[in-house]
């Protein structure tokens, strides 16, 4: 769906879809499938403490049941690196986290087929040099728009930004990511939920024993936070 869709903003959403990402370990995959997470992520960035190769992101992904979307998480990638990922992980979307172009997402979503998401770095100060609309309009293409804190490593530091900061109005699909935990994250839905087309949240650090080591109750309990924050606002 393209962002230039013109739903109502106001519209409300069945409920909010939860995306957890960082994965290295086979029991992790299946206990965050049992909690009841929407997609899997797999950070395919070699500086990252979270790295797999792509082989072993094609193993974790043969673990996902039906209806679980694996994420393919790239930055600065090259081109031909994405393809062989691609190729390797069937039906993954792509989510470009680095400094790449809208241009250069739009051609990797028609040259291979999947569907992006891209990741908008928000300044953890003065939120109001970044702005949200006119990146939601050079990245109409994109699926959805990641909302992450802008940390040196590209993400996974563990930070929130001022949500109350962002603009009500976003005509893009949202992710919010940056630091949720299961403590925070019925307040970050409860104060963006109405802020986009749709809201869902994306959690790596929050829900970990150790950097791409996951933790089983961190887990479910932030799908359970996550659902009672959707009970709160009658979805």
């Amino acid at each position: 769906m393209s962002l230039a869709n013109t739903t109502d903003l106001t519209a409300p959403q069945q409920r909010t879809r939860i995306k957890m990402c960082g994965f290295t370990r086979e029991a992790d995959v299946l206990a965050a499938c049992a909690a009841g997470a929407d997609a899997i992520g797999f950070v395919l960035y070699p500086p990252s403490p979270r790295s797999v190769s792509i082989e072993r992101a094609a193993e974790l992904a043969r673990l996902l049941p039906a209806f679980v979307t694996p994420v393919l998480l790239f930055v600065n990638e090259t081109p031909e690196r994405i393809e062989v990922a691609c190729a390797a992980v069937p039906g993954a979307l792509l989510q470009f986290h680095g400094d790449e172009s809208a241009e250069f997402c739009a051609a990797m979503t028609l040259r291979t087929g999947r569907p992006h998401l891209k990741a908008a770095r928000i300044p953890l100060s003065a939120v109001h040099d970044f702005d949200l609309l006119e990146f939601a309009l050079f990245h109409h293409a994109a699926q959805a728009l990641l909302l992450d804190a802008h940390v040196d490593g590209y993400g996974g530091g563990g930070q929130t930004f001022n949500w109350s900061l962002l603009p009500p109005n976003v005509n893009a699909h949202l992710v919010l990511s940056g630091g949720l935990t299961p403590a925070n994250v019925g307040d970050g839905i409860r104060a963006l939920h109405t802020h986009g087309l749709s809201l869902a949240v994306d959690v790596s650090s929050g829900i970990e024993a150790g950097k791409g080591l996951k933790d089983a109750d961190k887990m479910r309990q932030f799908v359970q936070a996550v659902r009672a924050a959707d009970s709160t606002l009658h979805f």
